[in-house]
């Protein structure tokens, strides 16, 4: 099945079982907002304790906060956003339609790589186990002139995005002859910049008002309150600040479901350390980030880093956790070695000095910074693809199952009683009632036993018990696994013990130590 129906199914299959709806449905939805569900925002809210936790609890040198979403309107003049936080747009005089320039070039270089991918997966196929892919790269005239291709392009994509150069970046499109999507010709406008902040108004009367902003990124709350949280936690360098929050960007092109929306969410950590160690700090985020990652169990060939090579004028290093979505691979955290900009700029916007008093060298210095950066939707669409999958059955029927890990599943355990009578539902409400308390369960009454399963695989339920008239005799009901759909007998005495460790989030952050 090709990757882009593919992701339509997993679009599909969200709504349909309470995953993300779009936004004001009723109302024909908003364009690129939306809204989680009730199993989604469980899922969702499961990613972010295990981000929390995995920087708060496991880091005593981290501390979290939650700063506002209006913020005074200078912040933002020192932050360089009023001045430069802009999209290159380019205009289809057939289509009517507005798209980034910069994402049109980069998606003709991922046609490439995917042209490359192909001759890769033919030749894998051809020659099985003696295949290297090393030398295939290396002498494969086709993969070689692909390759050329997207060297070439993205060297010039490269410098074109400096300072960016829109005309330049107009000439690119041209060049690689790239067509509009919808109507299918090359009838492009100027490049030109756009502006992605919101702005509103506060004030009781429109005279008095002043114009603010909603915040693109939460890392600027975190900045202003750094030398409140450094003074009040007794904080030493190095030392973290964290915090998860909803930002806004008036995305022009919004697109590709949850992966690109007007109003998102972030889970950033900014770590504050001595100037001249940020490089060796930067190493070591790196790892424990792709870590984090790889502690899902996706498997490390879906992940990679993609290291900038050009970078932010205020940044020293920076690179990407990318993951491979049925689209491509996809950045789904950043990590960027922020030096001291953004405390020197916000020292010289408000006159006040927040520089850091180092009392082992009895000297005063601003630090500097290594952020992670994770968008909290994005990493939800990152585990709902992976973990989607259409599994053809023995007896050659087809189930839909999220094979979702424990931890971050919306529910833990359905249980089901076999019959609505003769005390079996009595006992199946009696078993949540006393396993509620330890993680979330589900009682579902309706339907064949079959078509429950069913829907709990559709969920990404890892375990399902029954009960049944037996279990009224011997207090034993029957335990089956998501996976592998394997059921075995237990006492429902043991189903917390069996249960409990592998859908906590602590058997996650255990692997992080």
């Amino acid at each position: 099945m090709a990757q882009e129906d593919v992701f339509k199914k997993i679009v599909s299959h969200c709504k349909e079982y309470g995953f993300v709806f779009p936004s004001s449905d009723i109302y024909d939805g908003l364009a690129a907002v939306y809204d989680y569900g009730q199993n989604g925002v469980e899922l969702k809210n499961n990613i972010k304790e295990y981000w929390w936790k995995s920087m708060v609890l496991l880091h005593d040198n981290i501390v979290g906060i939650d700063s506002a979403i209006f913020m005074h309107p200078t912040i933002w003049k020192a932050s360089g956003h009023v001045d430069a936080f802009n999209d290159p747009l380019i205009d289809n005089r057939d289509s009517k339609k507005r798209y980034r320039a910069d994402v049109l070039i980069e998606d003709q270089i991922g046609k490439y790589e995917e042209k490359i991918e192909k001759e890769i997966a033919k030749a894998r196929k051809r020659f099985g186990d003696s295949f290297d892919e090393a030398k295939f790269r290396e002498t494969n005239p086709r993969v070689l002139e692909h390759q050329k291709k997207r060297d070439d392009l993205h060297a010039r994509y490269t410098e074109a995005m400096q300072g960016p150069n829109l005309e330049a970046l107009k000439q690119i499109i041209i060049d690689e002859e790239i067509v509009d999507p919808i109507s299918g010709t090359k009838n492009w406008t100027d490049v030109r910049q756009f502006n992605l902040m919101f702005s509103t108004e506060m004030g009781s009367t429109s005279d008095a008002a002043s114009k603010i902003y909603l915040r693109p990124e939460t890392a600027q709350g975190i900045f202003v309150n750094y030398l409140n949280v450094q003074k009040t936690g007794r904080m030493k360098i190095p030392f973290g600040i964290a915090q998860i929050g909803k930002a806004f960007r008036n995305e022009i092109v919004a697109r590709q479901f949850i992966f690109r929306m007007r109003e998102f969410e972030q889970m950033e950590m900014q770590f504050f350390v001595k100037p001249g160690t940020e490089k060796e700090w930067f190493s070591k985020w790196k790892e424990f980030r792709m870590k984090w990652h790889q502690a899902l169990g996706f498997g490390a060939d879906n992940y990679r880093f993609h290291d900038h090579e050009k970078l932010a004028f205020y940044a020293n290093a920076a690179t990407d956790i990318e993951f491979k979505m049925p689209f491509g691979f996809k950045e789904v955290e950043g990590i960027h070695s922020r030096t001291d900009y953004d405390l020197k700029q916000h020292e010289k916007f408000s006159g006040r000095s927040i520089k850091y008093f180092d009392p082992q060298t009895n000297e005063s210095y601003t630090p500097y910074d290594i952020e992670t950066s994770i968008g909290v939707d994005r990493m939800f669409l990152s585990i709902m693809c992976h973990s989607y999958e259409e599994e053809k059955l023995e007896n050659g029927e087809t189930r839909v199952v999220l094979k979702l890990p424990a931890a971050l599943a919306p529910v833990k355990l359905a249980v089901l009683p076999l019959v609505k009578k003769d005390g079996l539902p009595e006992k199946a409400r009696e078993i949540i009632n006393n396993l509620k308390f330890h993680f979330n369960c589900q009682y579902d009454e309706k339907d064949t036993i079959g078509k429950r399963y069913r829907r709990q695989d559709a969920i990404g339920t890892p375990y399902c018990v029954t009960v049944d008239y037996d279990t009224l005799k011997d207090n034993c009901v029957t335990l089956r696994f998501r996976d592998t759909m394997e059921q075995e007998r237990v006492s429902i005495d043991d189903l917390n013990s069996i249960i409990e460790d592998k859908v906590s989030i602590a058997s996650l952050l255990k692997k992080l130590q």
